[in-house]
């Protein structure tokens, strides 16, 4: 069951860090008066959550520089063969990319200009930082054909 907005704005808290429990509560400031929708706030804030409880008590997001860090923890999301012959873990890889892209390009286009005291720039403006400038898992690089598999689709692999 999906949780509720306010159960993962409660989630938050339980970040190991303070500063880096301050700075999600600044995005989840940023969205809800960017107007964005508490579908999107939610879905944003989990991914958050869930990458500042992989970084843990001693790491601050602010000193997160190197892709390394970001593909260690999208890399959690990897599943074998087995344990998900569909692969459907690649479109989690890339749901968790997307929204930890957003997130530091929020924080080094929109926070840090902001705590400098200048106008932010329209997010449309925003640079990517180059430590999340990660390009996303393909669905293998091959063709993909359709078969009927007694009444339901299935993706094979060629």
């Amino acid at each position: 069951m999906p949780l509720k907005l306010s159960t993962t704005i409660g989630k938050i808290q339980n970040i190991p860090n303070t500063k880096n429990i301050e700075i999600i509560n600044e995005f989840l400031e940023y969205m809800r008066s960017n107007g964005s929708s508490e579908h999107h706030q939610n879905n944003n804030l989990k991914v958050v959550i869930t990458f500042g409880n992989f970084i843990g008590k001693n790491n601050l997001i602010l000193d997160i520089n190197k892709k390394d860090h970001i593909l260690e923890f999208l890399n959690t999301k990897v599943k074998s063969y087995d344990e998900d012959p569909d692969q459907r873990w690649i479109t989690t890889w890339n749901v968790y990319l997307w929204r930890i892209k957003y997130f530091f390009r929020w924080l080094y286009n929109y926070r840090s200009v902001k705590e400098k005291g200048e106008e932010p720039t329209n997010c449309s403006d925003w640079i990517t930082p180059p430590f999340v400038s990660i390009s996303k898992k393909g669905v293998r690089e091959s063709v993909l054909i359709w078969r009927l598999n007694y009444g339901k689709k299935k993706i094979f692999y060629v």
